[in-house]
């Protein structure tokens, strides 16, 4: 009975965009593809609970257990040694774009905005319930405030942070709060991936956004010094900026790996 108690917890692009970032609002569901997400979700927790029911002990929040989650093809490298693992959060907002007035050019990318929710026992615990979280987060809406006690989408992950740019190359990491101080990261882009083709797509059929590996700044607190962005779901712009406005957002969500120095 002890195992289920963890599981249980689970249930319940202007420039102006850098210096006060807003919390984007998204629809109810509205398609099979988000039930299906959903679905996939409670299905799979329900079967973790019943699993649970027989255990003898609870499952512990051991981070040394995590394993970040690497590509097939074109894998990110791994983090420099002596690193430890010391925060995953799923993170839920939109990848922001602009377009020039050129119709036939790309979007250009001009940073993002997330709140980061605490998942870290859920990647010590149950990884392949973890990697359910950011195609089911898709499809809910979120609080505008960020607060610490805000949750994501049906379950009780409670918020640990917020994600945006300070400029358009420059992504910020706030994992401090009322709740707990992990430490905040301004980083630059180490490498990318494609994500996978059978990546989870946005609510419009965007494809899903790369997987990253950042490194933190100097300026970094909390001994924080890589970050990566993976098991990422929606994002994408469109090939061109045909019919855009100048400025527009995305859906996406991914999971976030804070790595830091002991």
């Amino acid at each position: 009975m002890y195992g289920s108690t963890i599981l249980v917890a689970l249930l319940g692009a202007s420039s102006t965009v850098f210096a006060a970032p807003t919390w984007p609002q998204v629809k109810e569901l509205t398609n099979s593809v988000g039930l299906d997400a959903v679905s996939e979700y409670f299905n799979l927790l329900a079967q973790k609970v019943d699993a649970a029911k027989i255990l003898s002990s609870a499952p512990t929040c051991d981070m040394s257990k995590a394993q970040l989650p690497t590509l097939s093809t074109n894998p990110l490298p791994t983090p420099e040694a002596g690193l430890v693992l010391k925060h995953v959060a799923v993170g839920r907002g939109t990848q922001n774009y602009t377009c020039t007035g050129d119709a036939n050019a790309a979007p250009t990318l001009v940073g993002a905005v997330a709140t980061l929710f605490n998942a870290s026992c859920v990647a010590a615990s149950y990884p392949d319930l973890l990697h359910t979280l950011p195609k089911m987060a898709l499809q809910f809406d979120l609080p505008y405030s960020a607060s610490t006690e805000e949750k994501m989408g049906p379950t009780n992950l409670l918020v640990s942070g917020k994600h945006y740019f300070t400029n358009t190359t420059t992504p910020f990491f706030n994992l401090d709060t009322t709740r707990q101080q992990i430490g905040e990261a301004p980083c630059s882009k180490l490498n990318s991936s494609n994500a996978p083709s059978d990546a989870p797509k946005g609510r419009n059929g965007e494809s899903a956004v790369a997987w990253l590996r950042l490194g933190a700044n100097k300026d970094a607190t909390g001994n924080l010094q890589q970050v990566y962005r993976v098991m990422t779901a929606g994002g994408s712009s469109p090939a061109t900026c045909q019919g855009q406005p100048a400025s527009f957002q995305v859906q996406y969500a991914a999971e976030y790996w804070f790595f830091a120095s002991p």
